[in-house]
């Protein structure tokens, strides 16, 4: 028998986004949040630049709101940006009140902090801890979550599949819980809840480069897929500009920050090129950097442009910037005196998961949160920074929702054991190892930062090939982890290959040169499970 966990709220994931809703429902009842690996291994860990929020008297709602318009190319849900931007001060001051300890001006008298700025941005409103936010926020929330006794953490836990179904009383889908696989001994479990979360982060591992850790594998946008949700904007994938580039500097990414406090990208001859691209320079939005430097790589036949801050002083840039400056010394770049070699890189899956501005999907019980979700802030290119800010935000809606709705007399219903009567171990486990690897460089080639129809229906005829190889497979062995991330990521990559493809413009992060030109009227791509088109927007 499967060994059963019940629960009143199951949050899948352990960033900011889980973690922070969590703390937040930790007073209303039991709680379990599942991790893949070590709780500070997701994403928000390794974020670097900030959270953006508009903080100082300079700068105003309706600045931060107009940016992120225009950086999103005309897509942003104007509420989902309103909403967020008007939250902004709530969710640092909370983050403040929880411990997290941002980085102050020099000298600075009482709660003074610095503001940065980065691409996209009119003012600077970039709230940071140094050059390692991610990991201020992660490691300070996650100790607060720890501290909570209704909160249960299970490391080393996978989700395998959402729990659904139709009862009686509900019309529509309910969500009852989640299967797990428990990495450590390879059994699959049963969790049962009232209410679940989905936060399990974006899904750039399906790039064969990116700025990612290893479990951004998409696995919330492919179990909510299959459990019946819709997705958007999936053809909308952030590919940062600046990622070291060095053999053995594995997805370090060379945070925004630093273009935003000075530094200047440069062709190997040293010379500037983003003036020739746009007025802004080194400070427009991700898209048009990384598009322009993708460019000026192919053009020149060379393997990287570089980042320069070397023509600030040396004090400046290590009090800024330790971790980039001790972690390029390490590859014998010393950042003070020289450039930084970089690429562009996946980082971030602008769309996902429709909901509303309460977090709730298309089937009850079920909230998605963070970067596994579509809200309609990010559009069609994600400004620098509203990342961690849309989590914190988000979190905090959906929390409401829960403790507005909240029942603990709803009976949690039987659910199936795990079956595995038919399945046998893997004799074959480099079948996995291939098709990983032919996946990701597929979607690096054919679905990357410039795109052609061609290249598109290359892509989806070999993804259906290799989703029917992966189906076979996971019919008939035991689970794994590369097993369970394979299918999911083959999952999204046909997702976001089929939003590109009804994608008939450019526009944002999606750039085809079959169709160059804006669209004249902006919308999203949503796909539905059951085939039918749809506009986004859920109840």
């Amino acid at each position: 028998m499967s060994k059963v966990h019940d629960c009143d709220i199951l949050v899948i994931g352990s960033g900011a986004a889980g973690l922070s809703l969590a703390l937040r429902l930790a007073d209303l009842g039991s709680i379990a949040v599942l991790s893949k690996g070590a709780v500070t291994e997701g994403s928000t860990f390794y974020a670097q630049g900030g959270i953006a929020a508009v903080l100082d008297d300079e700068d105003s709602v309706e600045s931060h709101v107009q940016d992120t318009l225009v950086a999103g190319a005309g897509l942003c849900d104007e509420d989902a940006v309103r909403f967020t931007v008007e939250n902004s001060r709530d969710a640092i001051e909370w983050l403040i009140r929880n411990g997290v300890a941002f980085s102050r001006e020099p000298d600075a008298i009482g709660d003074h902090y610095h503001l940065t700025r980065e691409g996209g941005h009119s003012h600077r409103r970039i709230i940071h801890s140094r050059d390692a936010t991610g990991r201020a926020v992660a490691t300070t929330l996650a100790g607060a979550v720890l501290r909570q006794p209704s909160v249960r953490l299970f490391e080393q836990y996978i989700a395998v599949d959402l729990i659904t179904d139709r009862s009686p009383e509900d019309v529509e889908a309910r969500c009852h819980g989640a299967y797990a696989l428990h990495l450590e001994s390879g059994l699959v479990e049963v969790f049962r809840a009232r209410y679940v979360v989905l936060a399990t982060g974006g899904a750039s591992k399906v790039y064969l480069y990116t700025s990612n850790p290893d479990v951004a594998s998409g696995d919330g946008i492919a179990m909510a897929w299959r459990a019946g949700c819709r997705v958007s904007n999936l053809e909308f994938n952030q590919f940062h500009p600046t990622c070291l580039f060095h053999p053995d500097a594995r997805s370090f990414l060379i945070t925004e920050a630093i273009r935003g406090e000075g530094g200047l990208l440069k062709r190997p001859d040293g010379s500037r090129f983003m003036p020739d691209f746009d007025p802004r320079a080194e400070l427009a939005p991700r898209d048009i950097v990384a598009r322009a430097i993708d460019h000026e790589i192919k053009r020149l036949g060379v393997d990287c442009l570089y980042l320069d801050i070397s023509h600030k002083p040396a004090d400046f840039i290590r009090e800024h910037f330790p971790t980039i400056y001790q972690r390029c010394l390490e590859f014998g770049i010393d950042i003070t005196k020289e450039a930084i070699p970089v690429v562009p890189a996946a980082h971030y899956t602008c769309g996902g998961v429709v909901v509303d501005l309460h977090s709730r999907t298309d089937i009850k019980g079920l909230y998605a949160i963070g970067e596994v979700a579509c809200t309609g802030l990010h559009g069609a290119n994600r400004m620098a920074s509203n990342s961690l800010l849309e989590c914190l935000v988000f979190a905090q809606s959906a929390a409401e929702d829960i403790r507005a709705r909240w029942r603990t007399d709803r009976a949690l219903p039987e659910i199936p054991d795990w079956d595995e009567s038919q399945v046998t171990d893997a004799d074959e486990e480099v079948v996995v190892h291939h098709n990983w690897h032919e996946l990701r460089r597929l979607m690096w080639d054919y679905v990357g930062i410039v795109r052609t129809d061609k290249r598109l229906e290359r892509a989806l005829r070999r993804i259906q090939l290799l989703q029917q190889e992966i189906h076979d497979y996971y019919a008939n062995f035991r689970v794994t982890n590369d097993l369970l991330e394979l299918r999911n990521l083959v999952q999204v990559a046909e997702l976001m290959v089929r939003c590109a493809m009804d994608r008939k413009e450019s526009r944002g992060l999606h750039y085809t040169r079959d169709y160059p030109d804006l669209a004249p009227v902006a919308r999203d791509t949503v796909l539905s499970p059951d085939g039918k088109s749809e506009e986004p927007g859920s109840g």
